[in-house]
């Protein structure tokens, strides 16, 4: 990535601007703009998010935001209300006092003497998401976003539910959440208060992860928020960006198909980061082609986007397997219009023998029931750390699993799209879930995982009203896949693998359960194979880095356990983000992830989740530091979840506090 220093317009940064709220609330905003945007006003650009512009978002704002500022934007990364620097408490995700106050950020910065009166809103996962939500409220400024690695569909498609089934990122992510805003502001910029600040804090903070378990079906809490409804709200020109090794990578079809207003799409190989430092390599110039787009939408200059290809995707060559890929081989294409009809439906059957074939024949009745375990190879639901965290070989999972193979390619297929598999099976119990992945096998029997699907049966007529499986009665699914862009090479062979659990990924059925498989067909969207990039992008370019010292190196680490006593099933996460001062005001923070998912592969109701985070702060002589823990278990009809924070002052406890929710099983 090359850096930038010196930019068309000098550029002067406001380390704490306040914006005061209609309420009276304090919002804390770091702004980078032009040296002379009072003379010669600039369009504003909005990134509104619970993630810390002082210490937790700072090495990818040092990166963008002084980029877009010397290129004539005054570039605002607010701390949400309840978070960081700003006053106010936080009571959820996506509430309508969190878009309402990004409505009024942009009135606000619309109405300064160093603005134009237009304003732009990007963000990546949480401010992807709230960029969607508030272009749909159509605040008069906003006239274009870029929301990237987000969701149009806040019940299918988040780290809540997929398919209908519990994600255990659910938790997982509902205890960041609970470590990240436990923190307090920095005295340095809010005075004596922080400390009454951090307890009040402290005090209100919700039990995100009993908040969302409350809603296991798609119901109001979920739709609204859920832009998919209309998308015909969303009038400002959106350019919607994911990656293939990234969870949010769904929406950018549905958003590119469904706005009315200027769309485009750009899918590359990358996990959940921006794409001019993200990885797997190839990163592209994002900040460049931002640029094409805040000019023409906000500016008015005639850049040619609207021009473009409707979706740019990168497609990714066969590899082997590997729980992470520093580069991924492939190449760009584009389509004009999406959907694309160049991209064409293969049927192929599930037949006898674990053939996967393209004429239809009779499916012998299949019996399955995977062990409890199915599932550890397949990565985290949100590869975003920068550890082990992709699908390592599928191989460990086929063989817990019923699988179904072609014969070797004779030919490169080139796979874009969701791949569809349609089934008729039953099962034996009232409850019940499926998982399905499509595999690259390579020569050697390595499986690589292209994509993926899970699906709880019993939303089989739908995500809002849940009914039980009539044991033994057929039953007709179609399970949408992940999309992907994928070639699969010569020699290589295809394989579905059919599953009825996928732990840690989903939270299991209440019991062991039997699926008989009756029939099946795999959709499989195929584009005509090519050579060469049918599109190009500009190498990467960014600011000056953050500037830091090193007090504890980062290391990840992800490590299987299988107990020969009881044996149970253990797969341990630790991510330490190491320990830094900022070498502009001196704050030290540190911070540390602890997950463990255990599991007795005979026993789903032994299936517990456990979590704990410490974030340490530190200057001079002040330092503090939080401790949060949580758990989560089931038996046949409740959920049980416990939680708690401490908080330290020095090695002084001055606070702590305990959660606890039983919550009943709603069909999962």
């Amino acid at each position: 990535m090359k850096t930038i220093t010196t930019f068309p317009r000098k550029v002067i940064e406001f380390p704490d601007m306040g914006i005061v709220m209609p309420d009276g609330c304090r919002l804390s905003a770091r702004v980078w703009m032009p040296e002379d945007a009072v003379e010669n006003p600039v369009p504003a650009i909005l990134e509104h998010l619970p993630y810390r512009k002082r210490d937790g978002t700072t090495a990818r704002d040092s990166l963008t935001h002084p980029y877009f500022a010397g290129h004539g934007y005054a570039c605002i990364r607010v701390d949400m209300r309840g978070n960081g620097d700003s006053e106010g408490l936080m009571e959820d995700e996506y509430t309508e006092q969190e878009l309402q106050d990004a409505c009024d950020v942009i009135a606000w910065a619309a109405s300064q003497p160093w603005c134009s009166g237009t304003a732009g809103m990007m963000g990546i996962s949480w401010g992807g998401f709230n960029a969607l939500q508030v272009a749909a409220k159509q605040p008069p400024a906003l006239k274009a976003i870029i929301t990237l690695c987000s969701t149009d569909d806040r019940y299918a498609d988040d780290i809540h539910y997929k398919g209908g089934l519990l994600l255990n990122e659910n938790q997982g992510w509902g205890a960041t959440m609970l470590a990240y805003s436990s923190r307090p502001p920095d005295p340095v910029l809010v005075g004596d208060k922080w400390r009454e600040m951090w307890l009040e804090r402290l005090e209100n903070e919700p039990f995100l992860p009993a908040v969302w378990l409350r809603h296991q079906n798609r119901d109001a809490y979920w739709k609204r928020g859920s832009v998919c409804k209309d998308f015909s709200a969303i009038k400002a020109a959106t350019l919607a960006v994911g990656g293939w090794g990234d969870a949010y990578k769904n929406a950018v079809s549905r958003l590119v198909e469904g706005i009315s207003a200027p769309a485009k799409g750009i899918i590359g190989p990358w996990i959940h980061k921006y794409p001019h430092f993200a990885v797997p390599n190839p990163a592209i110039g994002f900040l460049q082609e931002a640029l094409r787009w805040w000019d023409r939408w906000l500016k008015g200059i005639e850049t040619g986007v609207e021009n473009d290809p409707a979706m740019r995707l990168y497609l990714m060559d066969s590899a082997p397997p590997r729980d992470w890929y520093e580069e991924r081989p492939g190449r760009w294409i584009a389509e004009q219009s999406w959907p694309s009809p160049s991209i064409t439906a293969r049927r192929l059957h599930l037949g006898a023998g674990g053939v996967l074939f393209d004429k239809a024949g009779v499916l012998p009745t299949i019996h399955m029931s995977s062990p409890q375990d199915c599932g550890m190879a397949g990565g985290e639901y949100c590869a975003i750390w920068l550890g082990p965290e992709l699908p390592g070989d599928q191989r460990i999972d086929d063989e817990k699993s019923v699988c179904f193979d072609t014969a070797p390619l004779g030919e490169q297929t080139d796979i874009v799209g969701a791949p569809v598999l349609r089934l008729k099976l039953s099962a034996d119990r009232p409850r019940a879930m499926i998982a399905v992945r499509l595999c690259d096998v390579q020569p050697d029997g390595a499986s690589t995982r292209i994509t993926y699907g899970v699906f709880n049966l019993c939303h089989r007529s739908g995500h809002e009203h849940p009914k039980d499986i009539v044991p033994g009665e057929i039953m007709e699914v179609a399970l949408r896949l992940d999309d992907i862009a994928y070639s699969a090479a010569p020699g290589n062979r295809l394989r579905v693998a059919v599953s009825s659990t996928y732990w840690p990924l989903v939270w299991p059925s209440p019991e062991m359960v039997t699926l008989t498989l009756h029939e099946g067909v795999l959709e499989l969207p195929v584009r005509p194979s090519g050579a060469g990039d049918e599109v190009s992008f500009e190498e990467p370019e960014a600011a000056a880095p953050w500037r830091t010292e090193t007090l504890r190196q980062s290391s990840n680490s992800r490590t299987v356990e299988r107990d020969s006593t009881t044996g149970k099933v253990s797969l341990n996460i630790v991510d330490d983000f190491g320990e830094k001062r900022d070498s502009d005001h001196g704050l030290v923070t540190g911070s540390i992830a602890r997950e463990t998912w255990t599991i007795d592969p005979n026993d789903p109701l032994s299936a517990h989740g456990q979590t704990r985070w410490t974030e340490s702060l530190s200057r001079n002589d002040w330092s503090v530091r939080t401790e949060t823990f949580t758990t989560m278990h089931s038996d046949a009809e409740n959920f049980h979840l416990t939680g708690r924070i401490e908080a330290y002052e020095g090695e002084k406890l001055v606070f702590s506090r305990d959660f606890e929710a039983k919550i009943r099983r709603d069909h999962i």
